[in-house]
């Protein structure tokens, strides 16, 4: 039996892909850019992508299951972690003062505020 999926978890999971497909956008034009500094943004850039593929596909199964109150505290976890990675990625984003960047930075700056409000009982409201 599934579970209808709160308003805010759709926002979270919608913000997630979207922070998911800038960051991978973003990855490719660092590396173009080159130089060291640039290099391992792009390097960050894979794992926050990486890091907000794998929250919102975590959050789509809690939703998809039954999922039990200690199933939805590992699925919030999982968003703390991913709310701290889109942070780190972002200050190192801010730190390179290049405008492309800038803009990836609000992205991921807004994907980490949707995610620290995911707790279990925000995954829990209806829709």
């Amino acid at each position: 039996m599934t579970r209808q999926m709160s308003a805010q978890m759709q926002q979270c999971i919608d913000m997630c892909n979207q922070c998911h497909n800038m960051c991978e956008r973003m990855m490719s034009y660092c590396m173009e850019m080159g130089g060291d500094q640039m290099v391992r943004m792009g390097m960050m850039m894979i794992s926050c992508a990486d890091m907000c593929r794998m929250c919102a596909d975590m959050m789509m199964r809690c939703s998809s299951m039954k999922a039990d109150r200690e199933m939805l505290a590992m699925c919030a976890r999982m968003c703390e972690m991913c709310a701290d990675m889109c942070m780190k990625c972002a200050e190192m984003a801010r730190a390179m003062n290049d405008p492309g960047l800038d803009e990836a930075a609000d992205m991921m700056m807004r994907c980490a505020e949707a995610c620290r409000a995911m707790t279990p009982e925000a995954m829990m409201q209806s829709a």
